[in-house]
């Protein structure tokens, strides 16, 4: 659209979608993610990566454990109360068995004596006699563990599910009634290095301190000029504390024109802009674009259950906390990071007061949940730059 210089990622893009057409790959990729979930104390137990049978799969076939779970689109089976028995957690949670199929009915199945008829076992009593009861949880606990998962993936792990939709997460109740995030569809991941991997948690860590020259020394060295515009694409939402200059310059000599020819001219400076942020396509760290997709599309997911947790403080903790964690680094960098964190801590709570005001406003019924208010935000600054924003440029 703004002709950016990007036709080197035009292979890098092609051989990630190719990669998902190869199962072999996908069954590897499921097999890590289980383990470094099995690793990590704060998601084991709360995260769950189906199982995958070797023996029945190759390149162009993969075969997965059966999965029993609510579709994380589905809010009201997600908030619905629960029906089933106390300390017993929905079918398939933590992995336990589920009932099988009436050895009887596959027979007269496959003989051809039973048409069109349902196999599978009926494993919905948790939904009561009635049919409406649901998972009984809260959607803040659904969301934390999702923004949490996500987050290891980018900053402890450097390994990124990058189609984390709606339709690849199913959502279990726990026997303790909390709930487990089932994570499937793994044939798109990309890989970050140790030192774009700490670069990256840096980044993150400085958008929340409004550490400006960190900023402007990262992005300068993946070769972007811009740090106000790519920050603000990163949070999704304005960027606070940038110089605005970007603005500035747009804006500069349209006093006093017709609204038509202000909008014009501002949307033609917004254009050379915008195509100059990018200053060198060769140090553009290529797994941003998949980075990104994966930011947006759990925004979207949290936008869309009425934005329950603040996503930008987890998220934020999780790259201050990786830099102090990180087996990559040495002691005394742990060290000094882990300084930088405690006090980081106490910046994040400012992030707060923007998203329990949201809150409120959300439940007096003036206002939209966080992600809304950002969205509107986004689309207020591009309209005063002569841009207009549909719904699917926010869309993953």
């Amino acid at each position: 659209m703004f002709d950016l210089p990007l036709y080197s990622l035009v292979p890098f893009i092609s051989q990630r979608l190719l990669l998902e057409t190869d199962f072999e790959n996908e069954a590897d990729n499921a097999e890590r993610m289980a383990k470094l979930v099995a690793n990590e104390p704060r998601l084991s137990g709360r995260v769950y990566i189906p199982k995958v049978y070797h023996e029945l799969s190759s390149k162009r076939v993969m075969t997965a454990e059966w999965i029993e779970g609510v579709r994380l689109f589905d809010k009201e089976a997600l908030t619905a109360s629960w029906k089933g028995k106390r300390r017993q957690g929905s079918p398939g949670c933590q992995g336990s068995s589920l009932d099988p199929p009436d050895r009887v009915e596959v027979v007269e199945s496959l003989r051809g004596k039973i048409v069109e008829e349902r196999l599978k076992p009926h494993r919905d009593s948790w939904k009561g006699k009635d049919g409406k009861g649901g998972l009984g949880l809260s959607l803040k606990d659904v969301m934390t563990t999702m923004v949490d998962l996500f987050s290891a993936q980018m900053f402890l792990w450097g390994w990124v599910h990058c189609d984390p939709h709606p339709g690849n997460i199913f959502i279990r109740r726990l026997p303790s009634g909390k709930p487990e995030l089932v994570l499937i569809d793994h044939g798109l991941y990309v890989h970050m290095e140790p030192d774009f991997r700490h670069q990256y948690a840096l980044f993150w860590k400085s958008l929340m301190t409004f550490d400006n020259k960190t900023l402007a020394k990262i992005v300068e060295s993946w070769g972007i000029n811009n740090a106000d515009i790519f920050a603000s694409a990163t949070l999704m939402r304005p960027y606070a504390g940038g110089d605005m200059t970007t603005s500035t310059e747009i804006k500069k000599g349209l006093s006093g024109k017709e609204q038509a020819e202000r909008a014009y001219e501002m949307q033609q400076k917004m254009r050379k802009g915008i195509k100059s942020i990018l200053g060198d396509e060769t140090k553009w760290p290529q797994e941003l674009i998949f980075i990104g997709r994966n930011l947006r599309i759990v925004q979207g997911n949290n936008q869309f259950l009425g934005s329950p947790v603040n996503r930008i403080k987890i998220t934020g903790n999780w790259a201050s906390r990786a830099l102090v964690e990180s087996p990559d680094l040495s002691w005394s960098e742990k060290w000094a990071n882990f300084g930088r964190h405690m006090v980081f801590k106490f910046v994040l709570l400012s992030s707060d007061v923007v998203f329990y005001a949201t809150k409120v406003r959300q439940w007096l019924g003036i206002g939209g949940g966080m992600e809304d208010e950002m969205e509107k935000q986004m689309k207020h600054i591009a309209k005063d730059f002569g841009v207009e924003l549909n719904h699917s440029v926010f869309e993953g």
